[in-house]
């Protein structure tokens, strides 16, 4: 990195760096992606070989018809004109990559205020930060609130969701939420909408499921890995960023999953705050879930920030081993290679 004089000045590290973050903050940033800043259902375009892209984008706009004033002894008024009625709570499940955060994040911003969106995450770290009744302080009145990737992994976590959604839904709160299924799977996309209704017990019969079906968009037009670069890759790639004045971190793949082990998650948002870029050198494979789990959670926030990845060893999407790839969090490290991939090719 060097200065506009041309004098060599010491790199930023992601390791150095110590986010703090408020209960008001993370309730600030639950809204979608910056890539998702513009989405709506006319900018969504369905895969004509996938019917079921454009029946999901009918019935989501159908959903979205449905506000209106709250009637007094009931969840819901009787939303606009004409609309059909609706139960208060959608969810998309289908594979990577198919538009369901698109669709998400285009209801959500149809959605009159006040509205949340977030992943599983971010909502149960916003109780782990203000505690269980004043996250329920904060949420009520909430037209909409939308859960990307709802995660069925901890059952401790999808109970107090399932408790969360339940007070929400009970004072005219909307819910929309979505999931992923491994791709090549036969059967797996229901047996996801199974556990999901399953999992949320009492509020099962509140959600319209709807299946999605698809390629990963990421990978259309993506052959191969992630893209790993040598040396002078490397230093290439770090004369350009320091050419378009580009504020970036280098630092070790080994440093990175360190130090993600030493802060909550819930900060890796605000870890990002500012960077156009990251450099992680010598990436070698995971061998300890809960890192692997961890640097899922660090990639989604990477992904949403739409940073580009530059990095040296092994390609990213190999990092998680394959004993992994085939366990309990399987849908969460095909999500998180899907990104890899697409974050290294920027």
């Amino acid at each position: 990195m060097t200065t506009d004089s041309g004098s060599t000045t010491i790199p930023l590290h992601l390791v150095d760096l110590r986010p703090t973050l408020s209960g008001a903050e993370m309730a600030a940033v639950l809204v979608p992606p910056r890539q998702f800043d513009t989405a709506s259902f006319e900018s969504y375009r369905p895969d004509r070989d996938y019917p079921s892209q454009g029946e999901t984008l009918h019935r989501v706009r159908d959903f979205a018809k449905t506000w209106g004033p709250v009637k007094s002894g009931g969840l819901f008024g009787r939303g606009k004109k004409g609309a059909a009625a609706a139960k208060p709570g959608i969810y998309l499940d289908g594979g990577f990559g198919v538009g369901k955060t698109h669709l998400l994040a285009a209801l959500w911003h149809a959605a009159p205020g006040p509205k949340y969106f977030g992943t599983f995450i971010e909502f149960t770290a916003l109780v782990g930060a203000l505690g269980y009744a004043e996250t329920v302080k904060l949420l009520t009145g909430a037209t909409l609130i939308a859960i990307d990737e709802f995660e069925l992994d901890d059952p401790g976590d999808t109970m107090m969701m399932t408790r969360l959604l339940g007070d929400l839904v009970a004072t005219g709160t909307k819910i929309a939420a979505t999931s992923n299924t491994p791709p090549n799977a036969l059967g797996e996309g229901r047996f996801a909408a199974q556990d999901f209704l399953r999992e949320i017990q009492a509020l099962a019969d509140r959600f319209e499921i709807i299946r999605i079906d698809g390629l990963d968009y990421r990978r259309r037009n993506i052959e191969g890995h992630a893209r790993t670069l040598d040396q002078a890759g490397l230093d290439e790639a770090v004369a350009a960023l320091d050419a378009a004045g580009s504020r970036y971190t280098v630092d070790s793949f080994a440093e990175v999953i360190g130090f993600l082990g030493s802060i909550h998650p819930s900060k890796y948002v605000k870890l990002l705050d500012g960077l156009d870029a990251l450099v992680i050198t010598d990436v070698e494979v995971l061998l300890n879930q809960t890192d692997a789990l961890r640097f899922v959670a660090f990639i989604d926030r990477v992904y949403d920030a739409q940073l580009p990845v530059y990095a040296t060893g092994l390609p990213l999407d190999e990092v998680f081993a394959g004993d992994m790839m085939n366990g309990g969090y399987r849908k969460k490290y095909l999500r998180s290679v899907s990104r890899l991939i697409a974050s290294t090719q920027r």
